[in-house]
């Protein structure tokens, strides 16, 4: 009985060995394990500064509310509490670190501290170039781009439709956010990273490339150039070649890469370059 015992056992040990080498092998063939998503980056939130107005309200404490200035040092005056730092912190933020002053100090149990944004004025941002009302605007937690353009009266007609978000770096530079607004509208951006804007930020609204167009069309003139555009498409926007032009005599003149200009031919699908300066010819016939 013992020796059948043992060997049962030695059996047992045996297919466990064999079943955690194939479990092995399996991993082995399957390769390293998948490394975990990372997560997404949380969005910034408005943070409190010198020269913000807030709103302090103490839940069961009437006589605790006040509406604060955020002092050159980033504190603001607590009843009970004295001066709490809320530089750099978001409200919700900045009403758990009250909560902990009023605890630390024993004044009260268990508080319950909201605090809100009376007005903001350490939160803005510059809109710098093509608007038509460049300055310094306020901005809240929700503000997007398109608000903040719209406060700064929106784009001249001369403006393009990238934008670009400069925030100070880590490092001391300045971080260059592009921003298609055309594709917003469109919907084609949806998948695009839109910085959050902060206080400190700028925006700027860079001048629209442009050509030129001459010679026998409606409308010679000088126009914004459009992503992709082509020599008709230009051709339209000068509302179409003149009886007496001609589609087969167009030409371009850009400057080269050595920096001299160069006069070539032009079909209609070619694709039409900044500065490019185009001109229809009369027709031969």
């Amino acid at each position: 009985m013992t020796g059948i015992l043992l060997t049962r056992i030695e059996l047992s040990t045996l297919l466990a060995a064999l079943m955690m080498l194939g479990s092995a092998s399996v991993a082995r063939a399957a390769g390293p394990p998948a490394a975990a998503p990372a997560a997404p980056e949380p969005q910034t939130l408005l943070q409190l500064g010198p020269g913000d107005t807030v709103a302090i309200h103490v839940y069961g404490q009437p006589d605790m509310d006040s509406t604060e200035y955020v002092a050159d040092d980033g504190t603001i005056r607590v009843a009970l509490a004295g001066a709490v730092s809320v530089k750099g912190l978001s409200p919700v933020e900045a009403g758990q670190r009250v909560e902990r002053a009023l605890t630390e100090g024993k004044y009260l149990l268990n508080p319950h501290v909201s605090i809100t944004v009376a007005q903001s004025r350490s939160q803005r941002v510059s809109v710098l170039g093509e608007v038509r009302a460049p300055g310094r605007y306020v901005i809240e937690s929700n503000t997007t781009i398109f608000d903040l353009l719209a406060q700064a009266g929106g784009g001249t007609e001369d403006c393009a439709d990238t934008v670009y978000v400069l925030r100070p770096g880590a490092n001391g530079g300045v971080v260059r956010y592009p921003v298609d607004l055309k594709a917003l509208t469109h919907g084609v951006g949806a998948g695009t990273t839109v910085p959050t804007l902060r206080g400190g930020d700028s925006v700027f609204v860079p001048r629209a490339e442009r050509f030129y167009i001459y010679g026998e069309v409606a409308q010679p003139n000088m126009y914004k150039l459009e992503p992709g555009m082509t020599v008709i498409q230009a051709i339209a926007r000068a509302g179409g070649i003149t009886l007496r032009g001609s589609p087969r005599r167009i030409e371009v003149r850009r400057q080269g890469q050595n920096g001299l200009t160069v006069t070539t031919h032009a079909e209609l699908t070619d694709a039409v370059r900044a500065d490019d300066v185009l001109h229809v010819k009369e027709s031969l016939f």
